[in-house]
């Protein structure tokens, strides 16, 4: 078998390893939305530089980019240590899919990152060596390189969510790229990207809104900050718009080809036809309910027709619960999906076959006869038709392929509910701006500064329902964490965690030390003389 895959890993390895990643990508997701979200204010403020030709418009550009580039340091440092991970903790699984997946990081690496760092050196220090209208193009140019760096690492995510474009070669026990734009368009990608990005916009925009209401509330940067919320709140409002949409369309696509995670985030334990969308439900945050004799969740208010019409857009549609999923189903166009043992039986052939196929291949010794050249196409035909449930060959229980339904339930209400609450409140925060006088509402300034952090919960929350909700997959239905992570010590990947947990913290108290001090200096008022100067350029 593939590396260390078929050896007794203890489950201490695992569970830290499992953390260590988690960890570093919850303090990565720290600083990305920011950055995503700071490139489209500070671009719109610099467009506005440019079409007036205002020395305020100027400042509150370099205001706002200054911000954006202790953020953006922060970011490039914690997703460098999450890539390396990969190798050093789960080699099993960069072994096996190393090939796909390294594919769009790559290509992140190649193309976007450089074109980042390039124009964001252009972005900060151009100002008085190039055109304005180079330099603006250099700001947007920087914001589009980091929305193009997250696209390729969204389409590697998403195809561990939906593995396409590819197929599994059992001479190199290798899963292979046939199809590139299979990988890089599939429409889990695609969802993932543009909700992914319109949320990262949101809290970009949030974050604007609250240093600017905190200006208004000590009675300082009166323009720069009335200006600036005008800004964060069209670029929320429209975000959070396009990210109810974006969620649906993603909500859609898992229905289609992750439906035990969709049952988790609805706490749907017995499926069927006409299913109501769950609006609150007692789920108990610290049990894994009993979902093979319980019908739903206690206390439960749901909405009717709504998860139907969510998950198939019909509103009669069939949705399977988490014991549907497990005892298989017959689906509605009339065809039959396996129960969970008839998986692991299939899986179990396919790992079988693959065994005996490198046995053959090994006896022959790159000579095969004729013989044995039937006999390695037999097992390779075995391992082609069940290869696509090889990873429920290392399921041993029904237990280890439904995710933690609690995590999941409530991490998935948390974000639509955020959700909910920032489209009403930069649409209030719109009204108010340009019919009253904001600095008169005063509890609307205090609810500004107040929502950031709900911001960056509502944007944790929504991948722990991404990553919780497909466990214990790290390929969907292919390869489960435990096959898939590498054969160290428990204590070497322990140890690892609490350094990195010191360092990320360290990184994040200083981020957000230097971003207090930044914003209680304020911007710098360039004189009119330099202004000129540089318009001249």
């Amino acid at each position: 078998m593939f590396h260390h895959l078929l050896l007794d890993i203890t489950s201490g390895t695992i569970d830290w390893s499992r953390a260590q990643f988690g960890l570093t990508a919850a303090y990565h997701w720290l600083f990305v939305p920011l950055t995503l979200g700071l490139a489209i204010v500070m671009g719109i403020a610099e467009t506005c530089y440019y079409r007036t030709k205002k020395r305020f418009w100027k400042d509150t550009a370099r205001f706002w980019q200054k911000l954006f580039g202790v953020n953006f340091a922060m970011g490039v440092a914690t997703g460098l240590i999450l890539e390396f991970e990969f190798g050093t903790n789960w080699s099993n699984y960069s072994w096996f899919v190393g090939d796909i997946f390294g594919a769009p990081l790559a290509i992140e690496g190649i193309v976007a990152f450089f074109m980042e760092s390039t124009f964001v050196a252009v972005m900060f220090f151009g100002w008085k060596k190039v055109s304005p209208g180079f330099h603006l193009a250099s700001t947007w140019l920087t914001g589009i390189g980091a929305t193009i760096s997250a696209w390729w690492i969204l389409v590697a995510n998403a195809w561990m969510q939906y593995p396409v474009g590819c197929e599994f070669n059992p001479s190199t026990m290798r899963f292979e790229m046939n199809s590139f734009l299979d990988v890089a368009l599939s429409p889990f990608a695609v969802d993932k990207f543009f909700h992914t990005v319109t949320s990262s916009w949101i809290v970009g925009a949030v974050f604007t809104v609250a240093v600017s209401s905190w200006y208004l509330l000590k009675k300082r940067e009166h323009k720069l900050a009335v200006e600036s919320i005008k800004i964060g709140a069209w670029v929320g409002l429209i975000a959070s718009l396009l990210a109810a949409f974006t969620g649906d369309n993603s909500a859609y696509n898992v229905a289609k080809v992750q439906p035990m995670k969709l049952a988790a985030m609805e706490a749907l334990y017995e499926g069927g036809t006409d299913q109501s969308l769950t609006g609150v439900a007692w789920v108990n945050p610290l049990r894994q309910p009993d979902y093979m004799n319980e019908k739903e969740a206690p206390l439960r208010i749901a909405v009717p027709y709504g998860l139907s019409f969510l998950a198939t857009r019909d509103l009669h549609g069939h949705v399977p619960g988490v014991k549907d999923i497990i005892n298989g189903y017959v689906k509605p166009d009339g065809t039959c999906e396996p129960s969970l043992q008839q998986k692991i039986v299939r899986g179990k052939m396919a790992i079988a076959a693959l065994q005996q196929f490198r046995r053959l291949e090994q006896q022959a010794a790159g000579k095969p006869t004729q013989a044995q050249q039937a006999a390695m196409q037999k097992q390779r035909t075995v391992v082609k038709d069940n290869i696509k449930y090889f990873g429920y060959g290392y399921i041993s229980h029904a237990d280890q392929t439904v995710p933690y339904i609690p995590v999941t339930f409530w991490a998935f209400r948390i974000m639509v509910g955020l959700g909910c609450l920032f489209i009403l409140f930069f649409a209030v925060v719109l009204f108010v701006v340009y019919k009253r006088d904001l600095t008169q509402q005063r509890w609307l300034l205090v609810a500004g500064v107040a929502l950031l952090p709900l911001a960056y919960i509502a944007s944790e929350a929504g991948w722990m329902v991404a990553e919780m909700g497909r466990q214990p997959w790290t390929i969907q239905d292919m390869l489960p964490t435990w096959a898939a992570v590498s054969d160290i010590r428990a204590g070497s990947v322990a140890l690892t965690f609490f350094l990195f947990l010191f360092l990320f913290t360290t990184m994040l108290a200083v981020e957000i030390n230097i971003l207090c001090k930044q914003i209680k200096k304020g911007p710098e008022h360039t004189t009119t003389e330099n202004d000129n100067t540089n318009q001249q350029l």
